[in-house]
């Protein structure tokens, strides 16, 4: 869980700011995406497998 104080005299847009920038490290969008839909194991492998070839 992602938490953020607001520290004395600090503007809300700063710690928002600072909120942004934890919760996308911490990876939460990444993994809230990749639940969204059920992917099962062979697919999973089969992609993973796709994935350096289209870097390529």
């Amino acid at each position: 869980m992602v938490k953020v104080t607001i520290r004395s005299n600090e503007p809300f847009e700063r710690a928002l700011k600072r909120f942004k920038k934890k919760w996308e490290k911490a990876g939460i969008l990444r993994d809230v995406r990749a639940k969204q839909h059920y992917l099962k194991p062979s697919l999973e492998r089969k992609m993973a497998k796709q994935k350096p070839r289209k870097r390529s």
